[in-house]
């Protein structure tokens, strides 16, 4: 069986208040993508690595991969508007029968056994998801009306988001919607269910200035 990783690196700097985009921050003394990249690479299952970057920002990864003598094979696929589109654009570009995990680009910390297992549990029980049980309890907001959910059922979603192939094109067939937060999101909309695998604590989205302080942290750890 062939295996492929999505790597999405779309995000801008907005959040975490600076110009450079999240993925090209360092930790660590490497760009936050670099630590990614770097994860699928030294996995048992050594996905193909297709990473998604916007057209403007593939001269200054070219940049960064020659700055810090980053030769892990990779290929680089254009971004689109929304995270949809990008993921499309890497779908298509793949025609072996494989299973392929789309990760986020700043989540640097996976790890290699998070991975692995991700497309073993892909390959047993179909669409599968990375995810954290709630630790804090919950409420939703429902016309200016806050009430608890139970915290046992809520869990929170990470990547990796593996399915096969042949169901993430039928997915990214369909047109773009605003409610697809992620891939799980986009195979569940053509009826497909969506299992869920034990995801890490540490596998944290670098989003705020605070996240790249925890996850400096969790390297030294």
């Amino acid at each position: 069986m062939k295996y492929y990783a999505i790597i999405v690196a779309g995000g801008s700097g907005n959040r975490m208040q600076t110009e450079t985009p999240k993925q090209f921050l360092l930790l660590k003394n490497l760009p936050v993508l670099m630590h990614t990249i770097k994860a699928f690479a030294q996995s048992d299952t050594q996905p193909k690595i297709l990473l998604v970057l916007s057209k403007d920002q593939q001269s200054y990864w070219t940049r960064l991969c020659e700055e810090f003598n980053f030769h892990i094979p990779h290929e680089v696929i254009d971004g689109g508007k929304e995270r949809f589109h990008s993921v499309k654009n890497a779908i298509q570009t793949i025609e072996e029968d494989s299973f392929v995990a789309i990760h986020d680009a700043v989540r640097p910390l996976v790890s290699k056994s998070l991975i692995d297992n991700s497309f073993k549990a892909a390959e047993a029980q179909g669409s599968v998801i990375a995810a954290v049980q709630s630790s804090d309890s919950v409420r939703i907001l429902r016309n200016e009306k806050s009430s608890a959910l139970k915290r046992d059922e809520i869990y929170l979603v990470q990547t990796p988001q593996t399915f096969s192939l042949s169901v993430l094109k039928e997915a990214y067939h369909q047109d773009f919607a605003d409610h697809f937060t992620d891939d799980a999101s986009v195979v569940e909309s053509i009826g497909y269910g969506i299992n869920i695998i034990e995801g890490e604590r540490g596998n944290i989205k670098i989003t705020y200035p605070i996240d790249l302080e925890l996850a400096e942290l969790l390297l030294k750890n």
